[in-house]
C-alpha cells in the first residue's frame, strides 16, 4: 500500500529531540526525511547519553528518534552550503527546526526567507517558550519547561514538592502538536495552494497535556487541586483512584463508585462513607483500600474485580509488558539496520492506517552518510 506521505520531501534541520520526533512522525507516514546535519559531530543528540550503550558510534536516544531518515552534511555559515541548502528548501513540501528565536533568522533561513524560495512551503518550528516575552530566549529544555508549565505540581504526594514526570514530555508532546500542524497545513495547502508557518512550544504543549485538570482550575475558583497524601495518582479525581500494593505487586484502581468496591472487595468499612467523602476523605479511604488489596496476591483481584465491572489493571514494567501476549498482538517493535551492520531495535509507530502500521526501512543515518547521492539528485 502507499503511505500516506509518500512523494512529500521533509528537511530536517532540528536538533535534540522535539523537532526530529516530529519529522520522525512524518517519516513513519511515508515522507522522505533529509536531516540537515553539520559536518563532523552532526546533530547534539548523537552525544546525548541515556546510558553508557552506544549503537555505532551514537547515542541509542538519536537512534530512536531518527530512524527512516538520510542525512545531509552542511555548514549553514558557508555561503556555499548555504546557496545549497535554498536550492533544497526551494523543493521542499516541509521544513522543520527548533533553534531558538532568532537563531535561524541570522542563519538566513527564516520562514520569510523560506517562504520566497518557494511560497508553497509549509515552515514548522518548536522554540522552548514562544518567539516573544520574557522567557523566549531561555534554554527549550524539557526539565526546565515542565518546571515552568505547572505540570511538577500534580505528580508524587502532598508535602512531597513538585515532582517532573520522568520522561522528556515537553519534548515528546511538542513533537506531536507539531506534526499535527503540519498535516493540517499540508491539508489546506492540497485546498488553496497556500504554504503555512506552524509553530508551537514546549510550554504550549505542556498547557495543552494539562487541558482537563486547567479547565477545572479555571472555572472553579481557581483554587488549586490537592494532592492526595497517599497514592496519589491525580490531584483532583476521589478515592480509589491509585495505584496500591498487593502481596506480590500493585494494582491500579480507576474512579468508581465506592459502594460498589465496598461489595465486590468486599470492603464493608467502605459504607460508611458517601460520594462527597470519597474527595474529602480521600487519604483515610485510600488507607483502607491499601490494607485489604495486600493480604492477596495481584491475581486473586483480577479474578474478583473485573468480573463486577471494577475498572483495575496489574501494574507492570517493561519486562512484563513486551512479554505479555496481548502487547505481542499489536506488533509495536522492529529491529532496523544501519549501512554499517549495526542493528538497532526499537518502537515502531503508534499509527495504524488501513490495518497496517508502519515499518522503517533503515536505522538513523550516519552524520552525511547520503551527502554525495543528495547533492547530485538535487544539483546542489
Amino acid at each position: 500500500m502507499t503511505a500516506p506521505l509518500e512523494g512529500l520531501l521533509v528537511l530536517d534541520l532540528a536538533q535534540f529531540l522535539s523537532g526530529p520526533s516530529a519529522t520522525l512522525r512524518l517519516a513513519d507516514l511515508g515522507a522522505r526525511v533529509i536531516k540537515v546535519e553539520r559536518p563532523g559531530s552532526g546533530d547534539i543528540c548523537r552525544t546525548l547519553y541515556l546510558t553508557d550503550t552506544d549503537l555505532g558510534g551514537d547515542s541509542t536516544l538519536f537512534h530512536a528518534i531518527n530512524r527512516n531518515k538520510e542525512s545531509l552534511a552542511l555548514d549553514l555559515k558557508r555561503p556555499e552550503d548555504m546557496a545549497a541548502l535554498q536550492r533544497l528548501v526551494a523543493r521542499a513540501d516541509v521544513v522543520v527546526q527548533n533553534f531558538r528565536p532568532g537563531v535561524i533568522e541570522r542563519l538566513g533561513m527564516g520562514y520569510e526567507q523560506a517562504r520566497a524560495l518557494n511560497p508553497r512551503l509549509v515552515y514548522a518550528g518548536i522554540s522552548g517558550y514562544g518567539e516573544t516575552g520574557d522567557w523566549a530566549h531561555l534554554p527549550g529544555q524539557d526539565l526546565l519547561a515542565q518546571s515552568l508549565s505547572g505540570v511538577t505540581w500534580l505528580n508524587g504526594h502532598e508535602g512531597d514538592g513538585p515532582v517532573p514526570l520522568g520522561l522528556s514530555i515537553a519534548d515528546m508532546l511538542a513533537g506531536h502538536v507539531l506534526t499535527e500542524g503540519i498535516l493540517a497545513a499540508l491539508v489546506r495547502r492540497g485546498i488553496t495552494g497556500q504554504g503555512a508557518l506552524v509553530q508551537t512550544s514546549l510550554l504550549e504543549a505542556l498547557v495543552d497535556l494539562q487541558f482537563e485538570l486547567l479547565t477545572t482550575h479555571l472555572n472553579d475558583g481557581r483554587r488549586l487541586p490537592a494532592r492526595a497524601g497517599f497514592r496519589n495518582a491525580n490531584a483532583y479525581l476521589a478515592a480509589p483512584y491509585g495505584l496500591y500494593p498487593t502481596r506480590d505487586g500493585y494494582l491500579a484502581l480507576a474512579m468508581m463508585p465506592l459502594a460498589q468496591l465496598a461489595a465486590t472487595l468486599p470492603l464493608p468499612a467502605l459504607t460508611q462513607f458517601s460520594a462527597e467523602d470519597a474527595f474529602t476523605q480521600r487519604d483515610a479511604i485510600k488507607r483502607l483500600i491499601a490494607a485489604a488489596l495486600c493480604q492477596h496476591d495481584t491475581a486473586h483481584w483480577l479474578a474478583r474485580l473485573r468480573p463486577a465491572d471494577v475498572w483495575c489493571a496489574e501494574v507492570l514494567d517493561w519486562p512484563r509488558l513486551l512479554q505479555s501476549r496481548a502487547f505481542g498482538l499489536l506488533d509495536m517493535l522492529q529491529t532496523v539496520q544501519r549501512s554499517d551492520g549495526t542493528p538497532v531495535h526499537t518502537t515502531r509507530g503508534p499509527l495504524r492506517i488501513d490495518g497496517a502500521r508502519a515499518r522503517s526501512r533503515h536505522a538513523a543515518p550516519r552524520v552525511g552518510e547520503h551527502s554525495t547521492a543528495i547533492r547530485a539528485e538535487f544539483d546542489l
